[in-house]
This record gives C-alpha cells, structure tokens and sequence, in this order.
C-alpha cells in the first residue's frame, strides 16, 4: 500500500513523534510506500510547556518526512490535503492525541475523504488527561473525518463509543519501543549516571506532568511501609509544570538523599542507563490510556508496578509482570516495599508478554483497517 501517515515525526521530539518515526521504518520494511507529513509548527510557544520542542537525535533513516503542516495556520491545512492528495495514496493516518489539533487535522481528513481517498487515525487519547473547556467538542470535530479508527488499549474504544460507535475500530497493544539500545551491567549504566551501583533503585521516567502522579510517589515514600526503605528514588523527565512544588514536598517529607533528579529530557542515546540501572519502574498516574514507558520496560525486562487506571492494567498483568495498585500512596508504598522483602522473578511473565508488543501486529491491524472501509 501507499500510505502517508499524519503527525509529528523528528525532527519534533517526544514519545509520539517517535512512534510515527518506528511506524514509519515498520510499514517500510513490510514493502508498503510511507511518507511522513509533519509540522513546521506543531505549538505556539506560549502553549508548549517545555523547554524545547524539538530533539537532539539524528532523522530517522530511510523515512522520507515533509514539512508542511502548522496547527495553528488554515492556509497550510489546504495545502498539505492538496499535497497529500496530488500523491494518491491508498490511505492516510492521521494521528491524533489532543483535541487542540481537531480543527487542524479534521479540515485535512475532510479534504481528502470528499476525494475518495481513506482516512483512519491512530487515537493515543479522544479526551486528553488535563482536561480543557471545549475538548469534547473538538473531539467530536476530529471523529467525524475519517473512515476508522486504530487504538492501542481497550480504554479509548471504550471513549470512542461516546462520540462514534459506527465506525471501525481496529485494535493492537502499544509495540516495544525497541531502538534505546541494548541492556548493559548496573554497574555501567550506574557509571553513566554517576551512581552507586550497590544501591537499590526505583525509576519514575518520563515527562513530568500532574496526571503522572509523581506527587503520589513521594507521598508513598514517606508511608510507613517505605519510610525506612533503603531503596532510592531515580526521577529522570523534564517537568512540565512547576517543578517546585515537588522539590518542597522532598523537603517537606524529609526525603533528601532518597531521591535523584534528572530534570531533563532524556536523549535516546541515554534512555537505556536510567532502566539498566532500575530494579523496579513505577508508574503512579492518576489518568491513562497507553503508555510508551512500559513498552521501554518491557524492552528492558524491567518490572513494573503501575496504577489500576486507564489501559496501564490491560499491559502490565498484576502478579505477573509486576503490581497493579490502586492510583494512592499506600498501596503504592506497599507494592514498593514487598518488591524489595521478596525479590520476585518476574522474568519469566514479562519474557512471556513482551512477545505480544511486536510492530508487526500494529501494522497488521492499521492494513486490515484500511481494507476494511
């Protein structure tokens, strides 16, 4: 097929960028033709809470990615659907993560559907976890232009339903994110990183955002069941939000020296220390659908303990893999220190599940979708 996916791609950083990028490389070694159309401006400053938007890491080999597309600028959605077009592909993909690009990318799957052409999208979120005035209305904006829908956990079919239950709904869990490179000793990536390698490490990764429930974490810390734990907390993302709330709340709680910081973005080529060096990834959100940093444990066969929200529950089977608790510091702060009592393998369990996050299933599932409208 020739097919021409929609969203951002590098040279923007983050989790879905990076997705489109993998996708991308995937559908191209199966033999279909991609071609990535991405942004030349993707947010207004004023709107983007990072210090930048853009990534350090070199173009994806081999993906051919265009710039056209700026989601605040009408002119530039006529142009890329004309450009998109004019290339007569079998389908096009949109991806779709927040109702603020509804306007922008529903103009696009309109164009090119009154033009005979398939429009699907792959859905991260129909409704963002910081929920904003109008997101329902945009969503349902975005719903009405295209033919069907590719999700990667059974949370956003359930959201799905409230707008559209008419149209196809394709489904395939969220694939490893296999390009951070290999595992390495504790003592190395403990190196890397400038830590003790005989220490004991818990990870919490990512961008740091109120939903992630980081605050839950450090709350779980100061529980009696942790209090006196001699695991140490490694916080590796950049925050988006105030920061300062969560260095008071250390000193408030007295965890000085359990906790080290990494507030930044992790560049790809470093991802791989800070889970070789974990014991234990902890994922205390409050809200979630999918999310990318099992797929990096997994890589890693690194256990989890996860929050029973969203899909997090569907990824990481409770007993098997790791711990699904409930989104509250106590049962966090249990989880955490039966982990480190006990010692259990759980090799076995996330060997046995990671078989299922392969990139060749969701590009089953987006094929089939496309022959199905």
């Amino acid at each position: 097929m020739k097919i021409i996916i929609v969203g951002p791609a590098w040279p923007y950083r983050g989790g879905i960028a990076t997705h489109n990028n993998r996708l991308a490389r995937q559908l191209l070694a199966e033999g279909h033709q991609v071609k990535v159309y991405t942004f030349t401006l993707q947010y207004p400053k004023l709107l983007f809470p990072g210090k930048t938007q853009f990534s350090s890491d070199p173009a994806p080999e081999g993906v051919e990615i265009v710039r056209t597309l700026s989601s605040i600028n009408p002119f530039s959605w006529t142009r890329t659907a004309r450009l998109i077009a004019a290339e007569k592909p079998d389908a096009v993909m949109l991806r779709f993560w927040m109702p603020y690009f509804a306007p922008c990318l529903g103009r696009l799957g309109r164009y090119l559907r009154r033009r005979g052409i398939k429009v699907v999208s792959l859905v991260d979120n129909i409704i963002p976890h910081e929920h904003k005035p109008g997101d329902k209305a945009f969503a349902r904006y975005f719903v009405k232009s295209v033919d069907g829908f590719l999700v990667m956990s059974q949370s956003v079919i359930d959201e799905l339903k409230a707008f559209d239950a008419s149209k196809p709904v394709a489904f395939a869990p969220h694939p490893l994110y296999d390009h951070y490179g290999s595992k390495e000793s504790k003592a190395d990536a403990a190196a890397a990183l400038g830590l003790d390698p005989t220490v004991d490490y818990f990870l919490f990764f990512g961008l740091i955002r109120d939903y992630k429930g980081l605050d839950l974490l450090l709350d779980a810390m100061a529980c009696d069941d942790l209090r006196d734990s001699k695991a140490q907390l490694i916080v590796a993302g950049e925050f988006y939000g105030d920061s300062a709330k969560y260095y008071e709340k250390e000193r408030y709680l007295g965890l000085k020296g359990r906790i080290h910081w990494f507030p930044e973005f992790i560049p790809d080529d470093k991802v791989r220390h800070f889970f070789n060096v974990a014991d234990l990834v902890v994922q205390p959100y409050r809200t979630a659908t999918q999310s990318g940093i099992t797929q990096i444990a997994y890589h890693f066969e690194k256990p989890m303990i996860v929050t029973r929200v969203g899909g997090l529950a569907e990824i990481v089977p409770d007993g098997k893999c790791g711990y699904v608790v409930d989104p509250v510091p106590s049962a966090i702060a249990i989880a955490i220190a039966e982990f480190y009592a006990n010692r259990p393998d759980f090799s076995q369990g996330i060997a046995e599940q990671k078989q299922q996050f392969s990139w060749s299933r969701l590009t089953a599932a987006l094929t089939d979708l496309i022959k199905q409208i």
